[in-house]
């Protein structure tokens, strides 16, 4: 995967240099999905959780609209970022598989030995 970024980045680099020389300063940022099994890369890039987040927070300052202070709709985004949180706990379905992301970090399973 890095190595299509320097490709990318030569092929550019002749008529474009500061976008050869952008390209090779973002390539970690540009490639670091590819860390991920690559059965995660379409559910990593994209937005679907993000928007659902957006468009739960938004239907329920919605429901209020006007707030008194910064701090009553600071808790109310809270309460819902805590409610959507235990949701994606308790919920059965997983958007990334668990069995898949037990091969990116092996040990957060194991439990300590007991005596």
């Amino acid at each position: 995967m890095r190595a299509q970024v320097d490709t990318v980045a030569e092929m550019l680099g002749q008529q474009f240099p500061k976008v050869k020389a952008m390209l090779l300063e973002a390539k970690e940022d540009l490639t670091a999905f590819a860390v991920f099994p690559e059965r995660h890369w379409k559910k990593i890039q994209s937005t679907n959780p993000l928007e659902r987040l957006n468009r739960e927070i938004k239907r329920r300052t919605d429901v209020v609209q006007v707030f008194p202070n910064d701090d009553a709709l600071l808790r109310l985004v809270t309460a819902v970022l805590f409610e959507l949180h235990d949701e994606w706990i308790a919920f059965p379905r997983r958007y990334l598989p668990e069995g898949s992301m037990d091969q990116i970090y092996p040990t957060s399973r194991e439990l300590p030995a007991t005596s």
